[in-house]
């Protein structure tokens, strides 16, 4: 019967070392069989990210153990969870979650609606603060001419300064591609700096 364990981190420069520690000390072990990780947002269902359906399918069999630091790291969709649980579960594959213990059947699908809910709650309010955030930066950008954090622009930073290709290219007599090349911009660049002077 193996021991694995699922983590899940929602962007690229998040590490799953916090989740592993942690639920390798709820459960007081030192390592795992096999460990499985996505860095992918919890909006995207568990079977549609690599390395949870490669789990599913190629490792899990009946009456290994799963391991989650917590119900949320399977998704922020309340039927997305609930449905991969009942599945897992009925697969014959114990769930342990930390601070929940080993969810059963019953007892498994009160708290995994209960805590699916809430996982979805808080997907809505990130996206409501995501949403707020953006309206600041817009409104303040206004009045300003700056981000509510100092920004001088609301899309990412300028890779270039179009003046400087533009001098370059006049000096050099270049083409649009070896201007490119030079900036190590694309051509399309170039020539948006050409319509913007």
């Amino acid at each position: 019967m193996k021991k694995v364990a699922y983590f899940r981190v929602s962007t690229t420069d998040q590490s799953i070392e916090s989740q592993r520690d942690a639920l390798l000390k709820a459960i007081g072990l030192t390592e795992f069989d096999k460990e499985y990780s996505d860095k992918v947002s919890g909006a995207t269902e568990a079977m549609k990210r690599e390395g949870f359906r490669t789990m599913v399918e190629h490792c899990l069999s009946k009456g290994d153990t799963l391991y989650l630091y917590s119900i949320d790291r399977i998704g922020r969709d309340a039927i997305d969870i609930q449905k991969t649980i009942r599945d897992l579960l009925q697969a014959g594959i114990n769930v342990y979650v930390v601070g929940l213990g080993l969810l059963t059947d019953q007892v498994g699908a009160i708290v995994t609606g209960v805590l699916a809910h809430i996982a979805q709650l808080e997907r809505i309010k990130i996206n409501e603060r995501t949403g707020a955030g953006r309206v600041l930066a817009n409104k303040t950008f206004k009045a300003t001419g700056k981000t509510h954090n100092g920004k001088l622009s609301l899309g990412r930073p300028k890779k270039i300064d179009c003046g400087d290709v533009l001098k370059w290219r006049r000096t050099n007599k270049a083409s649009i591609a070896d201007t490119a090349k030079h900036f190590g911009i694309s051509a399309a660049s170039v020539k948006r700096c050409a319509t913007l002077a």
